[in-house]
Order: C-alpha cells, then structure tokens, then sequence
C-alpha cells in the first residue's frame, strides 16, 4: 500500500489483505441440453432479485445483475482483489480529502443517452438522499459531496482524510451508475422503467425481463471497461428449488450453476463426469443479528434492561457449537467463524473462541448458565428467531433447526423458529419485525472494513439501532490510518469491542462454489467474490 502524504498528487493503491487468487478453467469436450434463448449460455441460481436499482437494493442476489450491466468507475479484473479504473481513465487522490476521477471520452448508456459527470454526480448524491434502508447507502459514511465541474470530471470531497477504502467502495454495490435521464432522484425506480429505458452501460444490457424467473442479456458494444463480454448471449434462469438447479446442471439443460446448491448436491456433482466442479476463496459468512429494540429485554419491550439483553447475547454466543452446524449441515464447505473479519483478510482475530463457549470454539451450558443467571434472567428465555429458507441455500432450514436444537437442548431457551421468503424478508427485518434472525454477508470488496462499515457504524445496513460511539469512531479511524501495522491493530481493537456487545453472532466462513457442464470455460471464481458473466464461454 502506498502511503498517502497531505497535499500531493498521488494515486491510492489498495493492498489486498487476501492474496489474489483465480479459478480460470475452460473446456472443450461437447456438451448437451437445450437453451431458453437460440445458442444463449444459461446460468441458473436461487438467489432472488429485490430491486435492480442500486439505491434500493443490497443483496447478493440483485448485485449480481448490478455487476453485469452497469458501469463502474473502479473495477476489479480477473484474478485480483485490487480495483483499478473501468469506464473511468484514471482515479486518484488530488488532495487529503479530494479523489478525482476522469471518465473515458465517448460514454454512452444503451438508449444512446451520453454517459457524463452528471450522471456520476447524481447517483451518489440520489444514493444518499435515497437511503433507503434495504439499500447501499452507509457504505457512503466518508462521502461529504461530489462536483462535476466539467462532463468528464467526477470529484469526490471526503469528510475524513486519507480513505483506504473508498476506491473499493466505488466498485461496490454503492457504486454501479445510473443513468439521470431514467433513474427518479429521490426515489426508488422500478425494474420495468429500467429495463424499458434501457438505462444500462456495464458489459451488458437486458433485452427480456420476467422478475426472478429470467433475464435475458446481449453485450453493450458501448461498454469501453476492463471487462468486456466473451459470450454472444447469456441467459440467466431462477430457480424457487435448489433440487431442480442441481437437476438441470447435470442433466445438461443449463451451462452454469451459481449459488445455491447444497453441500450434499455438490458433493454428489463432484463424482459426476458432465459436469465441473469449481471452488474458489470465500469471504461468505453466516451470522445472527440481534434487534437491539426488540430482542428480548430490549430497548422497546415490556421488560427493556439493556444488561439482561446483553446477558442473553452472550449465552447465545456460548452455545452456538459452530463445528457441529459446519460438519452435519455443510459437511466442510463451511468452517467455523469465531470473529466478525473472516479468516484470511489483514486484522482478522478468533476474539469469540476465547471469550465465549468453553474457551476453545466448543460451546459451554455451565458459562451461559451463569451469564444469564448472574444477570437476574429466569430461564428459559424465549427468543423468536427467524430465517430465510430461499436465500442463503437449501439447507438454512436444516442449519437453523439445528441452532435451535442446540440452544433449546440446554433448557436455557425456548426458540420459536420461523421463516420467510427473501424478497418479504429483507423488508420486514428493516420494519423491527424480527427480534433476531439470520443474515449472511458477502463482500463488496477484499478488506477488513467491509465486515465493520457495514454492521457496526450507528447508521448500519443492519438498522438493528445499535450504537456504539468508540466503535463508531474507530471504524472511521481506521479506514483513513495509512500505517499498515496501525490499521491492523485498530481493527483488531474494534473486534474485541464487538465482541464485547455482540450486535452479531458470526458462527460460519464459506468458500465460493459453481458447477459447470464440460463444454463451458472461463468459470471465474476470484478474490473479487463477484460472479462476472463476461468470461464465460460455450463448446
């Protein structure tokens, strides 16, 4: 990482704190099954689309539209971490708190509409005037205001100085831009007026759109980024049953599977001689979020105690047994997770394995006993936990009656266990409708700050009102410390404090997966942890 100094032109470098690795591997071996589309490469997920607009949305499964048809101006390239300028020319720090963008010459949007500063200038600033509270916006904290003082200039004024990250945020979900001349600039656009004003600039655009049952896409011959589009056509198919995706990717009726198959349908692909198995790293984790409102005991229960809240978090946090869940419901795919920065990234720590359970990962009924005891709690509490059994895989039903399993087991909770589709869930878990619930995160970009932003700053994608002022401050410390060594142990720092609320539980780390028939090659699955279409090739 280059060192910013006050006052001089210089371009950021972001340091990766995972190495780059890739996963490339192409064939040539003919391959069977029918196409929705002519000769259209199809990719087949469970991941459901809430909204394709970028202010309205931030989950997996709508940025995976996002990545493939609009433009950003960082960008990461295949096999690398890192992100270096798309449409943009070149991206650098003009001062401690000025970034400076210079877009290419000739940008347009599919409907011919030009591709400016302007349009840059209103996205962010739609984003936060949006925040919407299922979307991006808090990734925008350092963001104070954006100039476009000529068509192909972008300045970025920041609140903070010497920002590590924000050159990755420009590649996250809170940075695909949007077209002026369509997007509303303070509300969220729907997906038909988007997709009939053909607002798209990425390395696609879609030509059909039935909402989570196809999309339909063709190569933006505008698109002048770092990741131009290999295959002719890609169809991208949605699938309600994991059982059916699996299905069709070895019966040859899809091209690809990405997200969710279970560990046991990939486990018996892996013997299939049809099909390939790719797996690359995963910055994925899996983990419990805690309404601070109304969490038993919370601050707008009968009952609030912020102390007896706290006291049930923990014993929560004593029993998960994290093996068992990775081993019975995962068989490996997933590990244990005993911190909030996944294992591999700079700062990472397993600060929950000491503090929690029986001190070595295991969980421990004798230590949460006496944490709900010490605080004055009869027992068992009765917690409503709920997850969604469509959105984070097959096998979340199984993966959650068994945290239940093990916290009713030790007779210090009774768990009423529901579930909800995705799409009603990510909007009923912003309405304080669910007390604690599961969430899973993958990652915007390949640093410790996307596991902290995110969750713990007081404006947080989790809306769960939690709210640490020295936590708050020292997220926003580290992510302008420029000092390596000093950054890491300010990270570190933030994890013991986390672990000290438990605004989350984290309990599972997994690893990217895709199946893929003989004939299909460029299968990338890097330390991005974006799935690119744009690779892709048939036969």
């Amino acid at each position: 990482m280059t060192s910013p100094t006050p006052f001089i032109r210089r371009t950021l470098v972001i340091a990766a704190g995972t190495a780059a690795f890739a996963l490339v591997l192409s064939g040539c071996a003919a391959g069977g099954g029918t196409t929705t589309s002519g000769d259209a490469l199809i990719v087949g997920t469970t991941d459901k689309v809430t909204t394709l607009d970028p202010a309205g949305s931030y989950d997996n499964g709508s940025f995976a539209v996002m990545n493939q048809v609009f433009p950003f101006l960082m960008n990461t390239p295949y096999g690398s971490p890192d992100v270096e300028p798309d449409i943009a020319e070149s991206a650098e720090f003009t001062g401690p708190t000025e970034y400076t963008v210079k877009l290419k010459e000739g940008l347009t949007f599919a409907n011919g509409n030009e591709l400016t500063s302007s349009d840059v200038k209103f996205t962010f600033d739609r984003d936060i005037a949006i925040a919407d509270p299922n979307g991006p916006s808090s990734l925008l904290y350092n963001l104070d205001s954006v100039d476009a003082p000529d068509d192909l200039t972008v300045v970025f004024n920041l609140k903070n100085p010497d920002d590590q990250v924000f050159p990755q945020i420009l590649s996250s979900p809170a940075g695909p831009i949007v077209d002026e001349e369509v997007f509303s600039a303070d509300s969220i656009t729907s997906d038909e007026d988007i997709v009939k004003g053909e607002a798209f600039a990425g390395q696609y655009k879609i030509t059909s759109y039935d909402f989570n049952n196809l999309i339909s896409y063709e190569p933006f011959d505008g698109y002048k980024g770092v990741l131009p589009p290999a295959e002719s056509s890609i169809n991208a198919k949605y699938y309600a049953d994991s059982s059916n995706l699996k299905l069709d990717v070895q019966e040859g009726n899809i091209d690809v599977a990405f997200r969710s198959l279970s560990a046991t349908d990939v486990d018996d692909l892996s013997g299939n001689d049809a099909v390939k198995v790719y797996d690359g790293p995963g910055g994925e984790i899996r983990y419990i979020t805690f309404n601070f409102n109304t969490q038993p005991f919370g601050a707008t229960t009968g009952e609030a105690d912020p102390a007896k809240a706290l006291a049930v978090r923990q014993a929560v946090a004593d029993l998960i047994d994290r093996d068992e869940i990775a081993d019975q419901v995962y068989k490996g795919t997933y590990t244990p997770l005993y911190s909030f920065v996944p294992a591999g990234l700079t700062g990472a720590t397993e600060v929950l394995k000491d503090t929690y359970g029986d001190g070595s990962g295991g969980p421990s009924v004798d230590k949460a006993t006496q944490t709900l005891t010490a605080a004055g709690i009869t027992t068992p509490v009765e917690l409503n936990l709920q997850y969604s059994p469509d959105h984070y895989g097959p096998s979340s039903g199984d993966e959650y009656a068994l945290i239940k399993d093990q916290l009713e087991t030790s007779g210090l909770f009774t768990v009423n266990l529901q579930s909800t589709e995705w799409v009603q869930y990510a909007k009923d878990r912003t309405a304080d409708l669910y007390p604690a619930y599961q969430l899973g995160w993958f990652p915007d970009y390949s640093d410790a700050d996307n596991y902290l932003t995110p969750f713990f700053l007081k404006e947080n994608f989790l809306g769960n009102h939690y709210d640490n002022p020295e936590v708050n401050d020292l997220i926003l410390q580290q992510a302008s410390t420029a000092d390596p060594a000093e950054r890491q142990s300010i990270i570190e720092e933030i994890q013991t404090k986390e672990a000290a609320d438990l605004s989350t539980v984290p309990y599972l780390q997994g690893a990217q997966v895709a199946v893929a028939g003989t004939d299909v090659g460029g299968v990338t699955l890097d330390a991005s942890f974006k799935f690119r279409y744009a690779p892709l090739t048939k036969g």
